[in-house]
């Protein structure tokens, strides 16, 4: 297999390590007396549901939501689709109808919580007196403000009538039983989709610190909101959290250790830099060529031929007008620029979910020939880099990775190929 092939296949490997119908199973618990609901937000919320019934032998029923274009088919488990990353109707009605679902339940009666990335916009119920317009205006500068994902959720969190433990907090008195799969740095339980099931202490007066901090455009009705503080957190030793249960059941780490045993399956050595980098992309990249310039040159911390394997979630700090490009691609072509085509070097950079951004890629794939592939085409790889519109130059040279909707998400995934 050529260089290109061994990276896609790498990738494939992390993303099948993901997939719910592997991980699901066996954290289901038993049938209660009562009935069974499922509800869940996410973009594996579909793909979710679907395990969970053909690994349940009694009855269901439920509701989850996902992104467009992320569902999957089902038979007793509505399936509702929304936008993401900036919330829109649809996902402020779905959530309504998630918190619906579960506020009769009683103590012999079972909800299934299916949780993954990007539940944080699709479970988006704002507070009254606050706007869906409003909210969706926030979370636009937020992404574009390079906060990080703990940070937003802070914000997103005490905006909310259903994160920050507030769905189980709903279901109580019944048994919650949570399921996540982990897009977050580190697999903090309260930063997954904001937590729907998690109780967490942080107050409005950090989330108010942390729209200082980025010099965000505050309307007057968040800051009044935000200051008198009606809708006080959840804390994790709340009892309405004392019958819900969380279990991880998918995280960055395995698919990178899944990729990694393939990797010494097709010959290569492999190192694990982290599964929880963060930092912004092109900074990231430009640490990721020294890293592969070191393993090049004097054979440290691997020698050639080697796969460098990396996850976590890097940031865009976007400034004026922006380009087309994810965090992923943007990566990307800044670890191009900064390897000056060196040769027998090759990396792939893709969002395990297979959207980067909100473009129709997963990411890309560079090689020794890519910036001269760039320089063939008029395209300056380094001006583009500066414009944040590194989708630009790799649909250019037909770089691009296109998956179309994994159905999960364990953040981003990157490799690095040295030959000998």
């Amino acid at each position: 297999m050529t260089p290109t092939e061994i990276l896609r296949s790498l990738f494939n490997t992390a993303v099948a390590a993901a997939q719910p119908d592997h991980r699901i199973p066996q954290f289901l618990p038993q049938p209660p007396k009562g009935k069974t609901v499922v509800v869940g937000a996410g973009k594996s919320a579909a793909a979710m549901a679907r395990a969970v019934e053909q690994a349940w032998s009694g009855a269901l029923e439920g509701v989850v939501v996902t992104r467009y274009g992320h569902s999957a088919e089902t038979q007793s488990i509505e399936v509702l689709e929304a936008a993401h990353p900036v919330p829109d109707a649809n996902g402020m009605a779905a959530a309504e109808r998630i918190l619906e679902t579960v506020i009769p339940l009683g103590e012999d009666d079972l909800v299934i919580c299916l949780i993954s990335g990007g539940g944080s916009a699709l479970l988006t119920l704002p507070p009254v007196g606050i706007s869906l317009a409003v909210l969706a205006d926030l979370n636009r500068q937020l992404l574009r403000s390079g906060a990080d994902i703990g940070e937003m959720n802070a914000v997103r969190k005490n905006l909310s009538r259903s994160s920050g433990g507030r769905l189980a907090a709903a279901a109580f008195p019944a048994r919650v039983v949570s399921l996540l799969i982990s897009d977050v740095p580190g697999d903090d339980l309260q930063a997954i989709a904001s937590g729907p099931t998690v109780g967490d202490p942080v107050t409005a007066q950090t989330a108010l610190q942390i729209l200082q901090k980025y010099r965000l455009q505050v309307p007057p009705e968040v800051l009044t909101y935000l200051e008198r503080d009606p809708n006080p957190v959840i804390l994790p030793t709340d009892p309405r959290l004392s019958t819900t249960v969380n279990h991880l059941i998918a995280a960055p780490q395995q698919s990178l250790e899944a990729a990694a045993k393939a990797a010494q399956d097709f010959g290569y050595p492999t190192l694990i830099l982290g599964s929880a980098l963060e930092g912004e992309a092109r900074q990231v990249g430009v640490v990721h060529a020294g890293i592969a310039f070191q393993a090049v040159q004097y054979g440290q911390p691997i020698a050639p031929p080697c796969i460098l394997l990396s996850g976590g979630e890097t940031t865009v700090t976007v400034t004026g007008q922006a380009g087309k490009g994810g965090r992923n691609s943007e990566f990307l072509l800044s670890l191009a620029v900064a390897l000056k085509g060196i040769d027998k070097v090759w990396a792939i950079a893709c969002d395990t979910d297979g959207i980067d951004g909100s473009q129709d890629n997963a990411g890309a794939i560079i090689g020794p020939e890519s910036l001269q592939q760039g320089r063939d085409r008029g395209l300056n790889a380094a001006e583009l880099l500066a414009a944040h519109d590194s989708y630009t130059y790799f649909h250019a040279i037909d770089a691009l990775v296109e998956t179309g909707p994994t159905l999960t998400n364990v953040n981003d995934f990157r490799a690095i190929l040295i030959d000998g």
